[in-house]
């Protein structure tokens, strides 16, 4: 069969029955009373277990990190000015490269 004509003769049914005015008896106490019964939404518990969860894998990966950081040995440097040797150089090479009338 097809579907506008299923459709068409649906439509046609509906059209010929009465409409009722009517509503069941007690229909507004029965919505009103499981209305009431419902319980609201709680925001904090639909977060918190979520949170929950990533906080105690965080905890898990950091306690992880920190072991095998302990276990690992450290560099051995002769020269312990070696670090901020480096660490002025890497901040000032840009500054090296070009004075300032070249970026104005």
């Amino acid at each position: 069969m097809n579907a506008n004509d299923l459709q068409s003769k649906l439509i046609e049914a509906a059209r010929k029955e009465p409409l009722f005015d009517q509503v069941p008896y007690a229909f507004e106490k029965r919505i009103m009373a499981r209305l009431a019964g419902m319980v609201p939404l709680n925001y904090w518990a639909l977060w918190g277990r979520p949170l929950w969860r990533a906080a105690l894998s965080c905890v898990a990966l950091t306690l992880l990190c920190g072991l095998w950081s302990m276990m690992t040995p450290a560099p051995k440097s002769d020269n312990p000015d070696n670090f901020a040797q480096a660490f002025d150089r890497a901040v000032y090479a840009s500054s090296d490269q070009h004075s300032v009338e070249d970026i104005w």
